[in-house]
């Protein structure tokens, strides 16, 4: 690396407070220029799907995450208008809560903590924020945030436990666009118990963020729920941060929505721009292609150097693998397209799997996100003359980047000027574009996740399954099966091993009384109900 190639391809923003530097990827001088064509041809696309263009073909709809932070741009006025009431809902809901016009029954206490019900994109944006966002410059968020993120009863019970008798002053807030998604539904069943428990009249405490006329709608509806705000088909779950399903939260920690959908709007002004070296979505988009040879050859590390940040990466891994890891193109090509994404916070990573990135195999790149603001207090401790802790942040990113160069290890550089609402509408929007912009160069949908319904209708099947062992177990009390007698019994024997895993789940959980007689060899240990 050298001060000539990096002037010529670092790539500062100041109005954004971003810069982005790309001189670490040894692309050859004439790469840009090559992908000249494919990228207009890219962007294009971009400019269509923004303008209602049908971008997502399995499924009809269009995509329209990008009018959330500029209404204005949406192809109709009945989008329009939805867009800016939604968001007017939104603060009108929040303002009341925290003044106290929306209380907590009984006695009126006011709403202290908030409890998020979601899973995906419904979870892994909010999480995300509230971790980067909650308690700046040292400040007391207006109320605390948890959530169920999960079907895990274990889970789900540190939750509940943690909020302890602040569950009287729980706000509960429901995320599920079609209101059928089996975590979700379970963790609503969890919480909705837990408030019956305590003696709380749950519906006085929830809120739903779904689509218009879902089964979650309809039982907030039947309910009486405290409110319900939309979730719109044309949002996907990955990009749907900066709707009600990131905003409501946000709004009621404290966090500032306007400054995220600010940022986000000035980050697509400039990710709009034809021209590439003025566009830094383009750039990323670009400097992937190259890295994976178009194909997700090498994983993309990220490593965030700041506490902040640390939920960024498992966001990313949602918003870019879900997007991007696709069994066939456009054109109905098997092309088993992806970019795996993976990566913690420096310099944290120094002291785990960095040795295996600078030594180990070549199979990846790494995104360093640089914050240049160390904290919120103008001054900070010294810990050795003339030296800051932060100037030991910043010291261990600039040297674990030159050591990954030093043996052929690639990398990108993201600097941003602080940590901050504006800050992180900016990466979000950064990356959906990139994102965008990748999926076109590849030629891939980037907007729908057959894998992912595929999971949960082989969820399903294995659910279905569950219930007949349990009728033929019950059917014959005290009986003792083998996983294969009952596979066989109950006209499942190309099954066997779904039987086994089942009888394994129902023995160890004393409530399903099912008690397993362990045997030599293994495969021969039954299985009765000893109801």
């Amino acid at each position: 690396m050298n001060w000539d190639r990096f002037k010529s391809l670092y790539c500062p923003h100041p109005k954004l407070g971003l810069a982005l530097d790309i001189s670490r990827m040894p692309f050859p001088d004439d790469f840009l220029p090559s992908m000249e064509q494919k990228l207009q041809q890219a962007l294009a696309a971009m400019a269509a799907l923004e303008g209602g263009a049908i971008a997502n073909p399995d499924e009809k709809r269009m995509v329209g995450h990008y009018w959330l932070r500029a209404p204005k741009l949406a192809p109709t006025a009945e989008l329009r208008a939805a867009i800016t009431s939604t968001l007017d809902a939104i603060k009108d809901f929040t303002a009341k809560v925290h003044k106290g016009g929306i209380t907590a029954p009984p006695g009126g206490a006011k709403f202290k903590e908030v409890l998020v019900i979601g899973i995906g994109g419904s979870a892994l944006g909010p999480q995300f924020v509230s971790h980067a966002l909650g308690r700046l410059k040292g400040g007391r968020d207006k109320m605390g945030v948890s959530f169920f993120d999960n079907t895990d009863p274990d889970g789900i019970d540190c939750v509940l436990k943690a909020i302890g008798s602040r569950l009287k002053q729980t706000l509960v807030i429901v995320i599920s666009k079609s209101g059928g998604t089996a975590e979700t539904r379970n963790g609503m069943l969890e919480a909705q118990a837990a408030f019956k428990a305590a003696g709380l009249d749950y519906p006085k405490h929830f809120v739903a963020v779904t689509g218009e006329g879902s089964k979650l709608d309809q039982v907030a509806q039947k309910e009486g729920w405290l409110a319900r705000f939309p979730l719109w088909d044309w949002v996907g779950g990955r990009t749907s941060e900066l709707c009600a399903v990131g905003l409501l939260p946000a709004a009621l920690q404290g966090i500032k929505i306007d400054q995220m959908l600010a940022g986000a709007a000035a980050m697509d002004v400039v990710t709009r721009k034809k021209s590439l070296r003025d566009n830094p979505a383009a750039l990323l988009a670009l400097m992937w292609y190259w890295a994976t040879d178009g194909r997700g050859t090498k994983d993309m590390v990220v490593l965030p150097y700041k506490d902040r940040l640390l939920l960024f990466s498992r966001y990313l891994q949602q918003l870019v693998m879900e997007s991007l890891g696709k069994e066939t193109d456009l054109a109905g090509h098997v092309v088993n397209q992806g970019l795996a994404v993976y990566g913690n916070k420096g310099s944290t990573d120094q002291h785990a799997y960095v040795q295996q990135l600078r030594e180990g195999v070549n199979n990846f790149f790494v995104t360093f996100i640089e914050v240049l603001k160390d904290r919120a207090a103008d001054d900070s401790l010294e810990v050795e003359p003339g030296v800051t802790s932060g100037d030991f942040l910043q010291g261990f990113m600039l040297g674990t980047r030159d050591a990954l160069s030093e043996k052929n290890r690639h990398s990108i550089t993201i600097t941003v000027n602080e940590v901050s609402p504006k800050t992180i509408g900016m990466l979000i929007a950064l990356y959906e574009r990139a994102v965008g912009l990748y999926a076109s160069l590849v030629g891939l949908n980037a907007y729908h996740q057959p894998g992912v319904e595929a999971g949960k209708k082989a969820a399903g099947g294995v659910i279905a399954l569950k219930l007949r062992i349990d009728a033929a177990l019950k059917a014959a009390p005290g009986t003792a099966f083998t996983a294969e007698s009952l596979a066989v019994k109950i006209g499942a024997p190309d099954k066997t091993e779904l039987v086994f895993k089942v009888l394994e789940h129902l023995a160890a959980n004393p409530g399903s009384k099912v008690v397993k007689s362990a045997a030599k060899p293994w495969p021969e240990s039954t299985y009765a109900w000893l109801g």
